[in-house]
């Protein structure tokens, strides 16, 4: 047998043979991952080391993925009414900009009934909605579930710094329609994978002032919803593009605009990379430092949208595995989570959620990509 030392365990590790004390004493049988109680009561017993002919089980993604892709209990309910309402909404958009890329006259009719439907089922499902925009395989990623998803998340952010009805219809307008200057960029260039050239670059970044055309003099939007276009690249720090704006001086609605927009890009499928989670999405979001975003709307993101967001699939410290439901605005690294694997590996019939503001001996180890599960 192999000794080791009580000051290198770990909660959560597990062993693929028995674990002894002195011997003789089972600690935990082979496979059943050590819980914190565990080794407090070594250190109580002041023993210092421990005593297994087996190794450390090191949990690689696929075994993981083995585990969800049998249950299928990772995926989140689909509530039909949301997934129909986001689907819908897509869909309009869609028929929107095919119009506009095609010089059809488009009235404001359609475009401000999409935005009062996001705002209102928003209104009954934010958490749902949310889910849908991280679970994104489920309608074709294109321009229109992009201008979609970035209405939704800034509208969630809106409501979180409580933003007047007129304003936040004004603001999710503008989100739903900031990308519409990339209809007159050569598709050749949209969907080219690797890095571009400088001249096809140059190409790209004209679309905020063609964005502003669109809205201003086809749409005959007013300014404040057509100023998002064209300022949303702009940057705090004063170093964005097309004219180098920075802190305030860039529209309100464009900074909330911007965070949504990088956090879309992230967790969405481009040409040329894989999705980011949305936990790393946030993570990168929120190590701006002060340089593109605005802090105070980085804050209000933060506490809307969670440092895991509703949906997101977790490995806590014990091994077990579940979904985030609910966050805490006071404690964003602490959410509510419904588990569905538990710390033995064995599927939770039923439902269990656990509050990790309660259970403060367990917190989220690791996030987990519902396509690595997928693909697995």
């Amino acid at each position: 047998m192999r000794k080791i030392k009580v000051a290198d365990l770990k909660t959560g590790m597990k062993f693929d043979k028995p674990v002894y004390i002195e011997g003789e004493n089972i600690l935990v049988p082979a496979e059943v991952p050590l819980k914190q109680k565990d080794i407090d009561r070594l250190t109580l017993w002041e023993i210092e080391e421990v005593q297994t002919e087996g190794s450390v089980i090191i949990e690689r993604p696929g075994d993981l993925s083995k585990k969800l892709k049998k249950t299928k209990t990772w995926l989140p309910i689909r509530e039909e009414k949301y997934l129909k309402s986001y689907r819908s909404a897509v869909e309009k958009v869609d028929s929107i900009f095919l119009d506009i890329i095609e010089g059809t006259t488009v009235s404001h009719d359609p475009i401000d009934a999409v935005v009062t439907d996001l705002i209102e089922i928003l209104r009954l499902g934010k958490n749902e909605m949310i889910q849908l925009i991280l679970m994104g395989e489920w309608v074709e990623r294109k321009l229109s579930a992009s201008a979609v998803n970035c209405s939704i998340i800034s509208s969630v952010i809106g409501n979180s710094i409580k933003l007047a009805g007129h304003k936040l219809l004004q603001l999710a307008t503008g989100a739903l329609l900031h990308d519409v200057g990339m209809m007159r960029i050569s598709k050749k260039i949209l969907q080219k994978e690797g890095k571009l050239a400088s001249d096809e670059l140059n190409q790209v970044k004209t679309h905020p002032i063609l964005g502003y055309r669109i809205i201003s003099k086809e749409l005959k939007y007013p300014e404040d919803i057509a100023v998002v276009a064209l300022q949303h690249h702009e940057h705090w720090d004063s170093k964005g593009y097309p004219r180098g704006l920075g802190g305030e001086d860039i529209s309100h609605y464009a900074r909330i605009v911007a965070v949504a927009d990088a956090y879309e890009a992230m967790v969405s499928e481009r040409p040329y990379r894989n999705p980011i989670i949305g936990y790393s999405a946030m993570k990168n979001i929120l190590s701006d430092n002060g340089k593109h975003f605005d802090p105070k709307v980085l804050k209000a993101f933060l506490e809307s949208m969670g440092v895991f967001p509703i949906g997101s699939i977790i490995q806590l410290n014990n091994s077990s595995i579940g979904r985030v439901v609910e966050n805490h605005v006071e404690a964003p690294l602490r959410p509510k989570i419904e588990l569905f694997i538990d710390e033995y590996g064995s599927k939770i019939t039923g439902q269990e959620i656990i509050n990790l503001l309660v259970k403060r001996n367990l917190f989220i180890a690791k996030a987990i990509d519902p396509k690595v599960i997928e693909e697995s």
